[in-house]
């Protein structure tokens, strides 16, 4: 994020966009994460009602804008591979901005509706939740009330947000090899454009996927779901600083230079 603030080589839509992801992926790994450490360290599995609605919804807000904000990352790069010449004129400060408001704005609508109809659910019995941390479906078994209606309801919003956004990010990239397929450009530079497809495809694969798997069908299996939320909720978030900016020669040279000069302004500094 301070990259692309302080360097003005890094004032445009593919890196306003990364710098958005990063400060999304700050939030949304500290929704689960520091409370499984706690539990781990402490031995101590508690966590009140409140505590636990409040963890499901920024789970569901940050995951979900994260879902949207993939897909609109997906475009970008389809914009500036496939239409080159349009791309600041479809790109422009004014759609960026609106679009990545429009995925927060649904990343919290989805977050809401879910949230809200867990709350109305009646619990009265068991109050031990099988799972790493609060989420709709391992909480809906505790309910003393049918949640036939709520587990069809996470397939349609939930699910199909996740199989939705990944199937327009998958023709995205389709669309984006099939043109670097076409172009007269060196053996180099196609292993390098192929190889930056793979290693996002890779990512949010590790992402949608699991998500996919999980909110697409009813629960049946709460040991492996357990397993497989640790990749859409802790792998993920630390992956993509690796893939998306370390990856990135630019990125790497504004991270280089603001280090260089953090580094030489501190000797500066005492000497004054």
């Amino acid at each position: 994020m301070a990259s692309v603030c302080m360097d003005s080589r890094l004032h445009s839509p593919m890196y306003f966009l990364l710098g958005n992801l990063s400060f999304l992926d700050i939030f949304y790994s500290t929704v689960t994460i520091p409370k499984m450490l706690s539990d781990v360290i402490t031995n101590s599995k508690a966590i009140t009602f409140n505590q636990c609605m409040s963890q499901l919804f920024f789970l569901h807000m940050f995951g979900g804008t994260e879902c949207f904000l993939l897909t609109l990352m997906a475009y970008d790069r389809y914009v500036a591979i496939c239409k080159p010449l349009r791309y600041h004129t479809i790109m422009n400060h004014t759609f960026c901005l609106a679009m990545v408001a429009s995925t927060w704005l649904a990343g919290f609508l989805h977050s809401f509706t879910q949230a809200f109809l867990t709350y109305q659910l009646p619990f009265c019995g068991p109050n031990t939740i099988n799972h790493f941390f609060c989420d709709v479906h391992p909480l809906a078994v505790l309910a003393c009330s049918d949640t036939s209606f709520i587990d069809m309801f996470i397939i349609a919003n939930s699910g199909m947000i996740s199989l939705v956004c990944f199937v327009i990010l998958l023709m995205s990239y389709i669309g984006i090899i099939s043109t670097v397929l076409k172009m007269n450009s060196t053996e180099e530079r196609r292993f390098k454009a192929f190889s930056t497809c793979a290693s996002h495809l890779m990512v949010v694969t590790f992402f949608f996927g699991p998500c996919i798997y999980i909110y697409l069908r009813p629960p049946i299996n709460y040991s492996v779901d357990k397993l497989i939320s640790v990749l859409y909720t802790v792998l993920t978030p630390l992956l993509n600083p690796i893939i998306y900016t370390f990856r990135n020669q630019e990125m790497k040279s504004a991270l280089k230079k603001i280090l260089r000069e953090t580094v030489l302004q501190g000797p500066r500094n005492k000497k004054q």
